[in-house]
């Protein structure tokens, strides 16, 4: 929390525009830095130069990366945009970060396979998740409950990194403890409904506006709900949020340690396996994947038949043979033919 009433405001005011937790930390931050650096004057008092010189401090004297100095000006063009209403110059003039990447290190089958056996009972199912399916801590964390489909093996991943959609594989081996879960899942909810104070799941303020009652629906709860109920800092009401993504940072440290793998392993460590094997759709074309017309059911159909795919084209009306490849692709593997890693170990 905030201690600068200045700071607090801003929290507010993000929330308010439905930025996320981490990103509101991570902005104030940075704006925290910034007024620090100029022995506390307030940014009304300041613009252009003084970004430009924190900007370049950055690097000159703490030699942050590119992406780091990045997530800084973020934050400090949202500051004089959204706050101080005062948008800085398209143009600034600072020196950039030069320094390189660092290498991804990646882990063998066997190490993945030692990680997965000691990794606590708590969190195994979203480590596996991570590296079965490619997927980023934050987009396991958010995952609903109905992003998971079994039927064609899927999982339904929104707004991943630069707001894109996409539709990962789900591992066969993954199903039962999924499904055990959302049983589970499913009895928190059965619990919370009963309290008069419960105030149902988060959801994403349009989608709160459009469907009602959707917030106290299983379909809508967090797959890794948390076990105890929290109070949103949007509108403090009382809600089960997902667990925190520091939590599963933990469990897979301690693992990497138990299993004395000598490499730092994180959660994206993990995604190095699946980076480039994926293939990834469109939010249109997971829409023709997931929203099926009766006429599409039923042309989907045909295809599990052995129905021949021009004659499903001409059933689809579609004018490009590629767009009814979509549905064999759902067929054969969960919106991709890409069998997950953890299928191999």
């Amino acid at each position: 929390m905030p201690k600068s009433m200045f700071l607090n405001m801003i929290k507010d005011e993000m929330y308010q525009l439905r930025y996320s937790k981490r990103s509101i930390e991570a902005y104030l931050k940075w704006i925290s830095s910034y007024i620090h650096f100029h022995q506390k004057k307030h940014p009304n008092l300041m613009h252009d130069k003084e970004v430009e010189a924190f900007l370049s401090h950055l690097v000159l004297e703490l030699d942050v990366a590119a992406s780091t100095q990045k997530s800084a000006l973020n934050a400090l063009v949202f500051l004089y945009r959204d706050i101080i209403r005062q948008p800085l110059n398209f143009k600034l003039s600072f020196i950039k970060s030069t320094r390189q990447q660092k290498l991804p290190i990646v882990l063998t089958t066997d190490e993945v396979r030692n990680l997965l056996a000691v990794v606590n009972a708590q969190n195994k199912l979203a480590v596996s998740i991570l590296y079965a399916s490619g997927l980023r801590l934050m987009e396991c964390m958010r995952l609903r409950v109905q992003d998971i489909d079994f039927d064609f093996k899927s999982i339904r991943v929104w707004h991943g990194k630069g707001g894109k959609h996409r539709v990962v594989t789900l591992a066969d081996e993954l199903i039962p403890t999924l499904q055990q879960q959302i049983t589970v899942v499913k009895q928190y909810l059965d619990a919370d409904l009963l309290n008069p104070e419960y105030s149902g799941v988060y959801l994403p303020h349009r989608l709160r506006l459009k469907f009602k009652n959707a917030n106290r629906s299983i379909q809508w709860q967090y797959v890794f709900a948390s076990r105890q109920l929290s109070k949103d800092p949007e509108d403090q009401s009382l809600r089960r949020h997902h667990i925190d993504g520091s939590t599963v940072q933990k469990a897979i440290r301690h693992a990497a340690k138990k299993a004395s793998i000598p490499k730092t392993v994180t959660p994206h460590t993990l995604r190095h396996f699946l980076k480039n094997a994926s293939l990834h759709f469109s939010l249109r074309a997971i829409l023709r994947m997931f929203k099926f017309s009766s006429r599409q059911i039923c042309a989907t159909h045909l295809l599990q038949s052995g129905a021949d795919i021009r004659t499903v084209q001409d059933q689809l009306g579609h004018s490009d043979l590629r767009t009814t490849q979509i549905y064999t692709h759902i067929l054969q593997r969960g919106g991709n033919s890409v069998v997950s890693p953890l299928s191999r170990l």
